[in-house]
């Protein structure tokens, strides 16, 4: 009798040990992710391209994964974030001799339509959508590695259509206060890139060449402005490059003008202004890197003439 009431002690002992253990476990997870939440993480575009670029030049699989995985045990996760991804992008990837460094800005890289995305794909767990904004951060690097001085611009459209009670389809009236200011306190400015992305699905706006992924792309310029001749022919000499280099990645160059139609784009601002769209919503953050380098390469040998 005395064994069993033993017996009966320790099993019951070992239930309540497993019971703590057990709670102690949901706490941990709970107290982990009150952490994770409370930290608010925010990846914007700039720390994106950083675990990308690394992603596809180093070959590192499940960086995100990694990331978050280390965010438990700190109290700002935002910190483990590497902003400096310069390093990542190497001469032997941009294929570009580095010329004589300008000392003041020479490029500027704006998105009329800031918010266009790319496909989620891998990061769609972690609430990261890429858009077309990330492609300045790709170009600004490039560019600054070459002596070409860029400046990419970090203010947000909305703000600019929201304080003037403007709708969307007013971002390029938007966009334009953003070149107007630039131009004042940047007066050596000369190139203006407009980044966008296609709204067709991958099936048209995807490439293989020499066994690598590109999202292609498309340039638009307004027929209907003072810069059209001048701006027409600097898009052509980029894209003939992008026709000897990369075989297919550009659709070439739509021309637009007509009633209903802008046929500006704010092309009369300057007769080096670019609009590119760059892939479509279905392409991934890497088909689009690849694009932005060939893109880059191209384009600086354009303007290096």
């Amino acid at each position: 009798m005395k064994r069993k009431f033993i017996t009966k002690k320790l099993k019951s002992n070992k239930k309540i040990k497993f019971l703590f253990v057990f709670i102690m476990f949901l706490i941990g997870i709970y107290a982990s992710y009150k952490n994770l939440e409370k930290s608010k993480i925010e990846i914007t575009d700039k720390d994106l391209i950083n675990l990308v670029i690394k992603n596809s030049f180093n070959n590192e699989e499940n960086i995100l994964e990694k990331m978050i995985d280390k965010t438990l045990k700190v109290s700002n996760p935002i910190k483990l974030l590497n902003k400096n991804y310069n390093k990542y992008i190497t001469a032997s990837q941009i294929e570009q001799k580095v010329v004589k460094e300008e000392v003041e800005p020479m490029i500027y890289i704006y998105n009329s339509h800031q918010t266009e995305e790319y496909a989620s794909s891998n990061y769609a767990e972690f609430s990261i959508n890429p858009t077309v904004v990330m492609n300045n951060y790709i170009l600004e690097d490039i560019f600054n590695k070459n002596g070409y001085k860029t400046l990419v611009e970090e203010r947000n459209i909305k703000e600019i259509l929201n304080k003037n009670n403007w709708k969307y389809a007013n971002s390029y009236r938007a966009s334009r206060v953003f070149l107007e200011d630039v131009i004042v306190t940047n007066p050596t400015l000369k190139y203006f890139i407009d980044v966008h992305r296609d709204s067709l699905g991958k099936d048209k706006t995807t490439i293989k060449i020499d066994d690598k992924d590109y999202a292609k792309v498309i340039f638009l310029i307004g027929t209907e402005n003072k810069n059209y001749q001048a701006n027409l022919a600097l898009t052509e000499k980029i894209n003939n490059n992008l026709n000897k280099y990369y075989p297919g990645l550009s659709k070439g160059i739509y021309k637009k003008g007509g009633t209903g139609v802008n046929g500006v784009y704010n092309q009369d601002f300057s007769p080096n202004t670019i609009l590119i769209e760059m892939g479509g919503y279905e392409n991934t953050t890497n088909e689009v890197l690849n694009t932005a380098i060939a893109f880059s390469k191209c384009f600086m040998e354009a303007i290096n003439e």
